[in-house]
Formats: C-alpha cells, sequence, structure tokens
C-alpha cells in the first residue's frame, strides 16, 4: 500500500505529513468535545437538571470549539498542500534532470508526449497520494484507537471491542482489490498515455498526413485506441464502484451494529443516557476515517501507476560522459546507417563530405531521408553503424554543448517561446546589444515591422502565432545569424512561405555561406542551384552527387526531378498569367 521509493526522494514531505495527522486529530478531539458536551447537556435536559439558562456555558464551549476546529481544517489542508508541492517539485526536478543527462537523443527511448504526461499529469496524480492517502493511511488507525479507549471509559468496552474488530474489514476490502486494482490501473495508465501519445504525433504530423493520404489510415487507428482507453476505463470505474460498495457496508454495518449495542445497553440499565448518545452520535467516526482511506486509495493507486512509468524513465540508461569538444573543420559521413525501428533502416550506408565552408545542398523527394541526415548531423539521434566526424572528431565523443556551439539548425518550422522579440533573440547570445539585435533584424527586413509596433518589446504570442509565417522565419534566420556558429543547416527552412520572405532569406542564405558551412536540405532544387556540391537522395540512399550543372548532363535522378519541378512551376505562372 506504499511506494518507499516515493518516501525516499523526499524525505522533507514527511514533517508536513505528520503536521497533517496531528491536525487531523485534534480536529478528532474537539469532535468528541463537542459531542460529549452536547450529550450531557441533552441527558441533563432530558432528567431536568438544568434549566434553558444553564444552557450558555455548553454553547460557548461548542462554540469555540467549532472555532478552533476550522482553523486545524485549515492546517491539515495547508499541510497536505506542503507536503504535495515539495514530492511534485522534487519529481519534476529529478525529470528535468535525467532529460538533461540524456540529452536529445531521449527521444530515441521514450517519446515526447509520453515525457509531457508522466512530468505534467503523472506528477500531478503524486499530489493526492502524498497530500491525502499517506496521512490518512496513519490517522485512520490512530482514530479506531483513540475512540476504543474513549468507548472503554465511557462504560462500554463491549461496544468499543466489537467497532474495533469491525474496522479492519474495511482495509481488508481494501487488500483483497489491490492486486486486481494495481494491474487494472497500470494498464489504464499505460493506454491513457498511448492514447495521448498518438494524438500528439498525429497532430504535429497533419500536414504530412494529407500529403500521403494516410489521415484516413490515422483517424481510425485513433478511434481503436479511444475504444480500448474507454473500455479500460470502464472497467476501473466498475472495479471502484464495486470496492465502494463493500467498503460502504463494513463502515455503515458496523455503525449501525455499534449503535444498537449502545442503545441495548441504555435499555439494559448498564449505559447512562449521556454515555448513549455519546457513543451513538460517534461510532460512524470508528469508520470514516478507514473509509476515507478507501476513496483515497483509488486516486493513490493511480499516482502510483504513474510513478512507475516516471521511475522506469529515471532508470534509462545514460549515455557515457563525453569529453571531447568540437571544432569547426570538414563534416564527413562514412557508411552511415540508421534506423529508428530496427525492422525497418532509413538510412542506407551513406557517405559524404562537406569541405569547411562550403555550400551544399540536400536533395530529394519527401520521405528519403533528407531531415534524417540533419538530425543525426545535430545529434539528435545514434547512428546505427559508420561514422560521422566534424573537423576530425567523431560526434559520439564531443560534448553536446560544443555541438550546439558549432551547428546550427533552422526548420521549416522553428519554435518561439512566448515573450518579447528581445527575449527570444537573445537565447541565441545572452550578452547582445540592442544594436547588434537591431543589426540583425535589419538584415532579416524586420526592424522597419517593429519599429511600428513596440520594437524589441514588441511581444510574441506562443510558438510566435502573432507573426505571419515569412515574419517567423524571417525571426527565426535573425535568431540564427545572432548565434554566428560555425555551421548552419538550413531544413526546408523556406518551404510554406511567401515569395518576398523568400528571397530575403536565400539572399542571407547566400552571404553566409562566403565565410560559414551551409547545409540546405530542400526538396525545391532552385534553392541549391548555386551550392559547390549536391546530394541528390532516393530511398535512404546517395542516388548522386555533384554540382547543379553536373547532375542536369548525366540525366539521372536530379535531372528528372528538375524537369518535373521546372514544367510544375512554369505551369503555374502560366496559369497566373
Amino acid at each position: 500500500m506504499f511506494d518507499k521509493r516515493l518516501m525516499e526522494i523526499c524525505p522533507e514531505s514527511r514533517k508536513y505529513i505528520v503536521g497533517n495527522i496531528i491536525l487531523q486529530w485534534l480536529e478528532l478531539a474537539l469532535n468528541t468535545v463537542m459531542i460529549i458536551t452536547s450529550a450531557q447537556s441533552v441527558s441533563k435536559l432530558y432528567y431536568k437538571e438544568w434549566g434553558m439558562s444553564d444552557l450558555l456555558l455548553p454553547v460557548v464551549v461548542m462554540a469555540a470549539t467549532m472555532i478552533i476546529r476550522f482553523f486545524a481544517a485549515r492546517g491539515a489542508t495547508r499541510m497536505s498542500y506542503l507536503a504535495s508541492k515539495t514530492v511534485k517539485q522534487k519529481m519534476r526536478e529529478m525529470i528535468y534532470g535525467k532529460l538533461l543527462k540524456l540529452g536529445s537523443k531521449y527521444r530515441e527511448q521514450v517519446t515526447t508526449a509520453e515525457l509531457v504526461q508522466e512530468s505534467v499529469e503523472g506528477v500531478d496524480q503524486l499530489e493526492s497520494y502524498f497530500g491525502l492517502y499517506v496521512p490518512q493511511f496513519f490517522y485512520a488507525f490512530i482514530a479506531p484507537i483513540t475512540l476504543f479507549f474513549l468507548f472503554g471509559f465511557g462504560g462500554s468496552w463491549a461496544t468499543a471491542a466489537v467497532l474495533l474488530v469491525c474496522v479492519p474489514l474495511i482495509p481488508g476490502a481494501i487488500m483483497m482489490v489491490q492486486k486486481i486494482a494495481k494491474k487494472l490501473l497500470s494498464k489504464y495508465w499505460g493506454q491513457y498515455a498511448q492514447l495521448g501519445s498518438t494524438f500528439l504525433e498525429n497532430l504535429q504530423g497533419m500536414t504530412t498526413l494529407k500529403t500521403y493520404q494516410a489521415d484516413e489510415f490515422k483517424n481510425k487507428q485513433m478511434n481503436e485506441e479511444s475504444e480500448n482507453f474507454r473500455f479500460v476505463t470502464m472497467k476501473v470505474l466498475t472495479m471502484q464502484l464495486n470496492s465502494i460498495i463493500i467498503m460502504d457496508f463494513f463502515a455503515y454495518g458496523g455503525a449501525a451494529l455499534g449503535i444498537l449495542m449502545a442503545t441495548r445497553a441504555f435499555v439494559k440499565g448498564d449505559l447512562a443516557l449521556a454515555n448513549c448518545i455519546f457513543m451513538i452520535l460517534l461510532s460512524a467516526e470508528f469508520f470514516l476515517p478507514m473509509r476515507r482511506l478507501g476513496s483515497y486509495f483509488h486516486v493513490a493507486m493511480n499516482g502510483m501507476a504513474a510513478s512507475d512509468k516516471i521511475f522506469k524513465f529515471l532508470k534509462l540508461d545514460e549515455p557515457a560522459p563525453k569529453t571531447e569538444a568540437c571544432t569547426s573543420g570538414d563534416i564527413q559521413l562514412e557508411d552511415v546507417h540508421f534506423a529508428y525501428d530496427e525492422s525497418r533502416e532509413i538510412i542506407h550506408g551513406i557517405s559524404m563530405t562537406i569541405p569547411e565552408r562550403a555550400f551544399v545542398g540536400i536533395v530529394g523527394e519527401s520521405g528519403c531521408g533528407k531531415s534524417t541526415v540533419a538530425s543525426l548531423l545535430m545529434g539528435r539521434n545514434t547512428i546505427g553503424s559508420g561514422t560521422l566526424t566534424i573537423g576530425g572528431k567523431n560526434t559520439a565523443d564531443v560534448t553536446e554543448e560544443s555541438l550546439m556551439k558549432t551547428l546550427t539548425y533552422i526548420s521549416h518550422n522553428s519554435t518561439f517561446f512566448k515573450g518579447t522579440v528581445r527575449e527570444n533573440l537573445i537565447l541565441a547570445k545572452p550578452n547582445a546589444s540592442d544594436t547588434e539585435l537591431w543589426t540583425v533584424l535589419d538584415r532579416c527586413s524586420l526592424s522597419a515591422f517593429l519599429k511600428g509596433e513596440k520594437g524589441l518589446d514588441t511581444v510574441l504570442l506562443e510558438n510566435a502565432g502573432n507573426l505571419s509565417g515569412g515574419q517567423k522565419q524571417r525571426l527565426a534566420l535573425a535568431r540564427a545569424i545572432m548565434h554566428d556558429s560555425p555551421v548552419y543547416i538550413f531544413d526546408e527552412a523556406t518551404s510554406n512561405i511567401d515569395v518576398e520572405s523568400e528571397e530575403i532569406i536565400l539572399s542571407e542564405i547566400r552571404k553566409l555561406a562566403k565565410n560559414k558551412t551551409i547545409i540546405m536540405i530542400s526538396h525545391r532544387l532552385a534553392n541549391v542551384v548555386e551550392a559547390d556540391s549536391i546530394y541528390c537522395l532516393e530511398s535512404g540512399n546517395i542516388a548522386e552527387s555533384g554540382t547543379h550543372a553536373e547532375l542536369l548532363k548525366r540525366g539521372g535522378t536530379y535531372a528528372k526531378l528538375w524537369r518535373t519541378q521546372s514544367e510544375l512551376e512554369n505551369f503555374g505562372r502560366e496559369a497566373r498569367a
């Protein structure tokens, strides 16, 4: 019923858990005082030992008790919050630390969607575990023992003993369903994570799915996964409902038994009226803490199921420490193989040389492996076999930090954070002055637009949603220029933008090519005409390589793609004319 790993990672939560238990026990004591006061008052009024004027003191006592109890309840809630806050912060720090140790290759072992769910919703599930379940677990055993002695000294040890014996029936019922619940909730969380992962991947790849007309297939797949999740969810709800019915039977049945025994003792004259009223009103308190524990149990099991996945992530093997520093120089790929899935290889032993300060194009039809090559260059994936070197140093041995300083990657869908233009630009160069920022913005033809807004303090929505596609891509280029790295990788950087923005970006790429290594990945061959060399990929292989003129002269794959694109562009111009 406990996960020792959770308690060990956050020992500072224990003091808040203990505080919660003490405050709950104080609530019980205050509630007992109220009931004793009420029972004695009713008894004295019944036997006409008091008049109405004698009720002032009991009313004051009860009012004071209620006020103190209110603050005790608030304090217990505060303790629950502090206990869960500490563990949530600690767990997320551990996940983030592990993510940093795994580096950008973490996606080879866990999907981003799963990681997001584990670090957000999975960790949130632990809030109820630490804030509610753990304190209630201890209080649920302390409360019945406290009441046992109160009932015993109150005049009926027999009633106290019967009630105390009935209390363990509730955790017994919990233990009965624990194994089933753990297995079922683990399956539930797994299905939930899988559905979320599939949904996010399909949403991110919607354009690709539409292009390849695979959206209908993915729609059916998601419907199947949704149905499986619905089925598991209904099984979980059924299990919870059945266990609640069992716990209610023992809880309220036991309370009813205690009331009957107290009443019987009063009728026989073995129990005073005040004591009888006291026991009748407090009989339910024997079982309510344990009954509440049963309710929290299902929430706790869900949290523990989520924590299993989190601990599984935290135990992933970390790459060996790297000490080599990446330096500028020639980029060499020799017989490189790569597969996302072992059953299907994507890159089939390609070899290419990208000289320092050269302009190299990588082209081919969609799905041929162009972006995968970029991913390997950036160290986001590990090559299956072969070698990849930069400046003579194997990228498998260089630190990720030095690799990121050497390479700058600009994709067709660059990421921006919610904040000002300045905040997004200085990510590339934290100590950049405003003059430097305005210089790169001017190079990318954004300064006039931003001066018409709020300048560098212009606020960007999440992922620059308030900019046009062309403006967003030009801002991405400005940030890349600020980074000032020896190598730039442009991965479809001019796709789906207006002609004016495309010309501005291509013009800046040509300027960068004068003293930087430029790797341009593009499906549009016109963008790489001026490249020093072009590699044409086909189904994960290098079909041919050479300059634009050489490849056209050969009449191979590149020439066919060039003719096809030229015909389409000419047809489009004729149609507009």
